[in-house]
């Protein structure tokens, strides 16, 4: 009797585990990890190794974490690729072309995050426009716009800024000349952003409303306003990693960001959040951007030909989603047998 009280329990205990989305995600890192260990050596296990995808992820994650609670929203924000450079060239031409404070062309260049996020956000509640389509218009705009005040204002699409000692020291420093300090400002999103999602009331507003945004709206969920707070923080985030970029490499450049779109993405699925919404965690999208980032860098670490590069990282992020898939089956076996 007791014996098969026990095994109930650990069923269930593994069920349980089996169930949470980052399950996989988790296994998914492990293993990605111990191939490139091997193939990379101690260099890849070191310090080197070691800052090199962590410095890749801390940006990539900013972004990702609330392009993850739209998602887990049901909605998309593929604008935040046009954010980046424009919260960058607004800070440098204020900042570095004008030669206003630094902490005033840091607060335009959020502005602007918050700015695009809002209008993504009216235009998606206002209107019967997949998100998809609005945020891809809103990128385009962004894009050109960013571009057309960058050669109006300042005759280029380069501008230099050289920020002071202690902003240079908060957002933009490398730590024992290899971790760059955006890692603990990702730390510190992501501190955040689990608040928002497990935490505080508002978190079961957002799975609500990825899982029927109809019967959320019939429950008293101000929908709207929560999506258009979700697209400002979007917002908001893409703008931050663009000033970090621009305090750590001291130029903006109009054709910076893009591959943010797709890399954000990625991490968000690698993570176990649904495309249809309604499901995810914040540890789980923590755990897909790291899987990223170490393949990214692992390739380089490995030697291996960019070209076989490309098929390793293609199959072994493709094998860290099956993996997702397969925990949620293993899940529903045990939900069955204890039913």
């Amino acid at each position: 009797m007791s014996l098969n009280t026990d095994r109930q329990s650990s069923g269930m205990s593994f069920g349980n585990l089996a169930r949470r989305p980052e399950a996989g995600s988790f296994v998914g890192l492990v293993l990605v990890y111990a191939f490139f260990a091997i193939m990379g050596g101690a260099v890849f296990m070191g310090a080197p190794g070691w800052s090199s995808w962590l410095n890749i992820a801390a940006e990539v994650g900013i972004v990702a974490l609330p392009v993850g609670l739209l998602m887990i929203a049901g909605e998309l924000d593929i604008s935040v690729g046009s954010v980046i450079p424009a919260s960058q060239m607004t800070t440098a031409i204020v900042s570095g072309y004008f030669g206003l404070p630094v902490l005033l062309g840091i607060g335009c260049g959020l502005g602007v995050g918050l700015l695009v996020g809002f209008v993504n956000g009216y235009l998606v509640t206002r209107t019967t426009i997949p998100s998809l389509i609005i945020t891809i218009g809103t990128m385009f705009a962004v894009m050109g716009l960013t571009l057309g005040f960058a050669v109006l204002i300042a005759g280029s699409t380069s501008v230099f800024l050289v920020p002071g000692p202690a902003t240079k020291l908060i957002l933009g420093t490398f730590l024992l000349g290899m971790f760059n300090v955006s890692i603990f400002w990702w730390v510190a999103f992501a501190v955040c952003v689990f608040y928002l999602l497990h935490v505080s009331p508002a978190g079961n507003w957002v799975f609500a409303l990825g899982g029927d945004r109809e019967s959320a709206r019939n429950a008293g969920i101000p929908t709207s306003r929560l999506t258009i707070g979700l697209y400002m923080l979007s917002g908001f985030a893409a703008a931050f990693v663009g000033v970090l970029q621009l305090m750590t490499y001291q130029n903006a450049q109009v054709a910076t960001g893009q591959s943010f779109i797709f890399n954000s993405i990625m991490c968000v699925v690698i993570g176990g959040v649904l495309l249809t919404g309604g499901s995810g965690s914040v540890i789980g999208i923590v755990i897909g951007t790291a899987t990223f980032a170490i393949v990214n860098q692992g390739v380089f670490f490995s030697g291996l030909d960019p070209n076989v590069g490309s098929v390793i990282i293609g199959v072994l992020l493709l094998a860290a989603v099956l993996s997702n898939d397969g925990f949620r089956a293993l899940a529903l076996k045990y939900s069955t047998r204890k039913g």
